[in-house]
């Protein structure tokens, strides 16, 4: 019985290791393979021809998924087309999967760059604080940071000037809007007064008006004892006739009294 599973083990553990070496002959085999398609992308980036070396860092990749060269490199040759948001997801990956130090540094440094070129300064700066984690010596790196940090500061102070500046429009056209309603309901006040006065003022007027009307009439009406004026005008037009005859008369009078004068007989 203990011959028997003696036999069993080791045929089990005979299996297992003939498993285990299969399968790192397959990861040797994949990485090897690898390799070689970075190696003829690299020869391809050299030559600018960018398309052709994106094709052969994708074989690698295919390859072996977490083929650190390969992701690098396809991040690179995305960053030099302008791609940078592919190029920022490969480095990432990168970054992820390393497991050195050295390539962990390129891959943070490198996307501290990327970032720096989409205007992401704050998030430019703790990239290249995680490649001088693994790597402090990066001059370079060092150098970046610091313009990293001078950008955010400078976008700081500008997303605060911008909030100010909002605030501020805000606030005047709320002040706007207050003083537009005040002149308004001033207005509407004014011409509230305006028609009850006038309402007011009619009944006041209409009395004196007819007050003035009866002292006319009190006028026109001949007091007792007075003459009206229609009659002294009557009297005095009699007045008038009467002193023209008499007046008449009196040259007719004249006339009759002066002697008329004769021609001369020759």
């Amino acid at each position: 019985m203990r011959t028997l599973l003696t036999i069993f083990l080791t045929i089990t553990t005979f299996l297992s290791f003939s498993q285990d070496k299969e399968k790192e002959e397959q990861e040797l085999l994949a990485q090897q393979k690898a390799n070689n398609f970075v190696r003829q992308g690299n020869e391809l980036v050299s030559d600018d021809d960018y398309v052709s070396a994106e094709m052969e860092y994708r074989k690698a990749i295919s390859e072996q998924p977490n083929n650190v060269a390969g992701t690098y490199n396809l991040g690179n040759s995305y960053y030099k087309k302008g791609n940078y948001e592919e190029a920022l997801f490969r480095q990432q990956q990168a970054a992820k999967n390393a497991t050195d130090k050295v390539d962990k540094h390129k891959a943070f440094h490198n996307i501290g760059n990327i970032l720096m070129k989409n205007k992401k300064c704050k998030e430019a700066v703790e990239a290249y604080k995680n490649a001088l984690r693994n790597d402090p010596t990066d001059e370079e790196t060092r150098y970046n940071l610091g313009l990293a940090k001078e950008c955010a500061a400078q976008q700081k102070d500008d997303d605060k000037n911008k909030d100010k500046d909002k605030k501020d429009d805000k606030k005047e056209a709320q002040d706007k809007k207050d003083q537009d309603k005040k002149d308004q309901d001033k207005k509407d006040q004014d011409k509230k007064d305006g028609d009850d006065q006038k309402d007011k003022g009619q009944p006041k007027d209409d009395k004196q008006d007819k007050g003035n009307s009866d002292e006319k009439k009190e006028q026109q009406q001949p007091q007792p004892g007075q003459l009206s004026p229609q009659q002294i005008k009557n009297l005095l037009e009699a007045m008038n006739n009467q002193e023209q005859k008499t007046q008449e008369k009196m040259n007719a009078e004249k006339q009759k009294g002066v002697k008329v004068r004769t021609d001369k007989d020759w």
